[in-house]
């Protein structure tokens, strides 16, 4: 059984803004996936709303990115068996994620 695991991260900037950075640097989410040899596929479901599928490690995690008025939201669900890694992953993607939608 797997485990949903969901990263808010603040921000305050204007949602076409978070988007452009959000789509300009989605091919930088496989470099900052542990262990390297990440495969990542990004799409665009809708305008605020990026959906991933990540492979790495012999798992494969499915999940997306929401980009609201004040935070970004990345929900991801972690198979049972990682699931108790699930407080450093969390910590990863939050620092990942700022990285991410940060002024370049």
């Amino acid at each position: 059984k797997g485990f949903l695991m969901r990263v808010a991260i603040p921000h305050d900037l204007d949602r076409a803004v978070g988007r452009e950075r959000l789509k300009s640097r989605s091919h930088e989410i496989a470099d900052h996936v542990p262990g390297g040899m990440a495969e990542v596929e990004t799409s665009w479901p809708s305008a605020d709303h990026m959906a991933m599928t990540i492979k790495a490690m012999g798992q494969e995690l499915t999940g997306g990115i929401a980009i609201g008025d004040t935070e970004l939201v990345i929900e991801l669900a972690l198979p049972g068996m990682v699931s108790f890694m699930e407080p450093m992953i969390a910590g990863a993607i939050r620092k990942q994620g700022e990285k991410l939608i940060a002024k370049g």
